[in-house]
């Protein structure tokens, strides 16, 4: 079998949720042996979120779980006593990568800052993944995705577009941002790694979640710290970035120039209103835009999205259907591309997944191995790698070490 792209790197993961889980699971995809450290009986915190299959809210059974360990090995252990904590150390000192997104006060009192291991491992890369950094009045603050999204500064751009854009702001759905800060966090590791394989050195890499998601949106905040200017949502306008309703869900139409407008009325019939003098220019259509876009709302209402997507593309209109997780689902581009892969899992049985984002000519993805279970590769581990007898794995289990 081909070596996998990253199968020559060590990660140690002590982390919870999603953005460090994240992180280390672009890392696994594509090779990089993964040990996920989680407390004993416990696990994750991911483990006891939704959505369960089935709806049985069991540890093993989590959907969130499952998607963002997929690759990785398990094993318990307390990192808060002496006997785990020496136990990490002596991982970590075999290991290349160590990602964690722990409070800075916490691992300072453990004795695992980037200092205390640098003398056990000078080539490790060592990644911390918190809200607001190592650094700053903030650091030691702490925060979900609700909250992280709205210090980042993105909350009050959305929704972008709004028939009321003095609307309270939102959140991006599901979990985008933290994957967002996981992905950051990848990049950032790797190219850590490739100065570490360069000269042999590594350091640490001091993400927050804050700066993640505040980089999203820089040229807004750009826009004022030069010009004293704030962007809020567009609100409604012609440039029709509003979702509009058809049959069997919404698209989105976007006309911004005047070969557009023309390409659109064509496709609506050239109805006697849209020829009207005063919608000729694109300024006057964005200043008469509450009296053409309930119109054309009302034309786009009889479509399915698909057919009308393809209608307009044919004429040029720029247009997409706003896609549900069904219409992904069965989407024949991203069955083309084999984005979605079956996995099976001891518990949860098979299951489809989606994969990756990007494909690789050499080195592909593969499905390796799907979430482990809680603890699942204690032995492998600790007997196999650190060399542990299987009377000391009892002593350990038994005194609550893992």
């Amino acid at each position: 079998m081909t070596d996998k792209a990253l199968s020559h790197l060590n990660v140690i993961e002590l982390c919870t949720l999603v953005s460090g889980p994240y992180c280390t699971k672009l890392l696994a995809d594509f090779g990089a042996e993964v040990i996920k450290i989680e407390p004993p009986g416990i696990g994750d915190c991911a483990r006891r979120r939704g959505p369960f299959l089935h709806d049985i809210p069991a540890h093993e059974l989590s959907g969130l779980f499952l998607h963002l360990n997929t690759n990785k090995l398990s094993i318990t252990l307390d990192v808060t006593t002496e006997t785990g904590k020496g136990i990490l150390k002596e991982l970590i000192k075999q290991a290349d990568i160590f990602i964690e997104d722990n409070p800075p006060r916490v691992m300072e009192k453990q004795g695992l800052t980037y200092n205390d291991l640098e003398r056990l491992n000078p080539r490790l890369v060592m990644t911390s993944i918190t809200p607001f950094g190592q650094t700053g009045p903030y650091r030691d603050y702490k925060a979900y995705e609700l909250n992280s999204h709205h210090a980042g500064g993105e909350g009050y751009l959305l929704p972008i577009h709004s028939d009321d854009p003095d609307r309270e702001p939102v959140k991006p759905g599901g979990i985008v941002g933290d994957c967002a800060c996981g992905l950051s966090a990848a990049m950032a590791t790797l190219t850590a790694v490739y100065f570490m394989v360069e000269t042999g050195i590594g350091q640490h890499i001091d993400v927050s979640k804050q700066d993640v998601l505040m980089s999203l949106v820089q040229h807004h905040v750009c826009t004022f710290t030069n010009l004293g200017e704030v962007h809020h949502r567009l609100g409604k306008g012609f440039l029709m970035v509003l979702p509009m309703e058809c049959q069997d869900g919404y698209i989105i139409i976007t006309v911004v120039t005047d070969r557009e407008w023309r390409s659109l009325v064509e496709c609506m019939g050239n109805p006697s209103w849209a020829l009207d003098e005063k919608f000729l220019s694109w300024a006057n259509r964005h200043w008469y835009s509450d009296e053409i876009n309930p119109r054309v709302q009302a034309w786009v209402r009889q479509f399915k999205k698909e057919e009308l997507f393809h209608k307009l593309q044919a004429k040029g209109v720029a247009a997409v259907p706003v896609n549900t997780a069904e219409d992904l689902a069965q989407s024949a581009q991203l069955k083309e591309r084999g984005f979605f892969a079956d996995i099976d899992h001891a518990l949860a049985g098979t299951l489809r997944y989606p994969t990756v984002a990007y494909q690789f000519s050499r080195t592909p993805w593969t499905a390796m191995r799907p979430a482990p279970l809680l603890g699942q590769h204690n032995e492998l581990v600790y007997c196999g790698r650190l060399g542990f007898s299987k009377d000391q794995l009892t002593k350990l289990r038994e005194t609550g070490v893992i």
